[in-house]
């Protein structure tokens, strides 16, 4: 009999490895695996960077012009979205974008867990961002970054309004780059379960229903691909966000 799991349980977030010690007070220790796979690309980047190191080298290698291509456009792009003269912020950005990307690539290998679809990681990255955000807002600006919450012209009689509106724009922030992320991740790998989860019913039916089956199945090879373009998109648009917020407390804008 064939039974059909939820797709929401490959987000569950469960012990892989856990180590107890009543002696010490029914103390547990436990490595989840979102804890592992959060290891895992974080070794995946180190590794990455050591392979493509080419500090040893007269002619580089095809890592290295990869690694080395990837700076540039993450360089460009925070030229293009900070400016110029804000290159200081580019190691951050290309931390941060190798880190969404590898973790978005690395949940797409099967019986794997994806980092981003965890509520916990896509909003602790958004919130731990806005705040660095807003702290260097006003270290640059000290008490004047507040105006960023009254916009030029204003009546004097709309401030209070316009104050608490920008108010909740700007706190939304915290929340709407991480869901953003977690959201379309999340829809991503639902979809491809449920779909996974039917072509198996049927690949499964008798050599017949196979053989038709073949034709939807080379669709969802296809929605695999899309899958892996979003998870790259993601993290595009996740760095070119967050580029847009430090903008933002930069210029006042």
């Amino acid at each position: 009999m064939f039974f059909v799991s939820s797709p929401l349980e490959q987000f569950e977030v469960l012990p892989f490895i856990s180590i107890k010690a009543p002696i010490l007070g029914d103390f547990n220790l436990s490595l989840t695996n979102l804890g592992f796979y959060c290891l895992i690309v974080v070794f995946l980047i180190v590794g990455l960077h050591v392979v493509a190191n080419n500090s040893f080298k007269l002619i580089p290698s095809k890592w290295s012009v990869a690694l080395e291509s990837a700076y540039a456009s993450i360089q460009a792009m925070t030229r293009e979205q900070i400016g110029a003269n804000n290159e200081i912020y580019t190691p951050f950005i290309y931390s941060l974008f190798f880190f969404v990307i590898i973790a978005n690539l690395n949940g797409n290998i099967p019986y794997g867990f994806t980092v981003t679809t965890s509520v916990i990681v896509a909003l602790g990255l958004s919130v731990m961002i806005f705040i660095g955000v807003t702290t260097l807002g006003l270290m640059i600006h000290g008490v004047h970054f507040f105006r960023y919450f009254i916009p030029s012209g204003t009546p004097l009689a709309l401030v209070p309004m316009l104050v608490l509106i920008e108010l909740i724009s700007y706190m939304a922030r915290a929340v709407s780059l991480g869901v953003r992320l977690f959201r379309n991740m999340v829809a991503g790998h639902t979809l491809l379960k449920i779909l996974s989860t039917f072509l198996y019913k049927l690949f499964t039916s008798g050599i017949v229903v196979a053989a038709l089956t073949l034709i939807p199945f080379a669709i969802f090879v296809r929605l695999i691909g899309l899958e892996l373009a979003v998870s790259v998109i993601q993290a595009y648009v996740f760095c070119v966000l967050t580029c847009s917020y430090i903008k933002d407390a930069i210029n006042l804008h």
